[in-house]
């Protein structure tokens, strides 16, 4: 049965206008964005078969073209305005961050970096640059591939937080694996990158190692 049959209480968008998104599915959410079903399908039901096949609203944001556009129902239009979501939640964290962060709590910074390397398939290595009253400058990836004591160069940090007249810096790199558990190879990163960031006063503000949804924060565990 088409959505528009439903007593109005069930429908999504009423929903969502009568109690607030808040109270409202993946599924309803994602349906009120594909506004129309298939065939023998609603809008909420496409939309819970798209949760089912990529597996969360995370992985449906991050497939390939090609992935979405099979599933009847959708093509470049729909996939169009998915990234146009995605882009969208990443500029609002952004945003989120422009006032002067209080490392007191990393939980936005970690959602923001867990938005940016939470999905790469290989370790990459990214510096936030911040000013003197630790508002964003720039998020540089400096490193891909395996990210250990060789592959990581102190120069090249301490290079780009001079480039961008960074006051301080937050480490981050992600375990594709998706746990985010600091390794011991991590720990002796960070050392080294403290100590030569020390040298032309760039104080090092956390490291936050970022897996799939989740993130270790190495300031809040006592180690900065």
């Amino acid at each position: 049965m088409a959505i528009k049959h439903w007593p109005s209480s069930e429908r999504p968008r009423e929903r969502l206008l009568s109690v607030g998104p808040q109270s409202l599915s993946d599924a309803e959410l994602l349906a009120i964005f594909l506004r129309t079903g298939v065939a023998g399908a609603s809008a909420v039901d496409l939309a819970r078969q798209l949760l089912q096949e990529f597996g969360s609203l995370h992985d449906l944001l991050q497939a390939p073209v090609q992935s979405v556009c099979a599933v009847p129902g959708l093509g470049p239009s729909k996939y169009a305005q998915l990234q146009a979501v995605k882009e969208l939640g990443l500029r609002l964290a952004k945003e989120q961050l422009q006032e002067p962060l209080n490392m007191a709590s990393s939980r936005q910074v970690g959602e923001y970096l867990c938005q940016h390397l939470g999905h790469q398939q290989r370790e990459v290595f990214a510096l936030l640059l911040l000013d003197s009253q630790h508002r964003i400058i720039h998020l540089e990836e400096l490193f891909q591939g395996t990210i250990d004591s060789a592959s990581v160069h102190p120069r090249e940090v301490v290079k780009s937080a001079l480039k961008h007249n960074a006051a301080a810096v937050i480490l981050s790199h992600n375990h594709p694996s998706g746990v985010a558990e600091p390794s011991h190879s991590d720990r002796l990163i960070t050392d080294s990158l403290v100590q030569a960031l020390d040298l032309v006063g760039v104080r090092v503000l956390d490291h936050i190692v970022v897996g799939l949804r989740q993130w270790v924060s190495f300031a809040d565990r006592g180690w900065l």
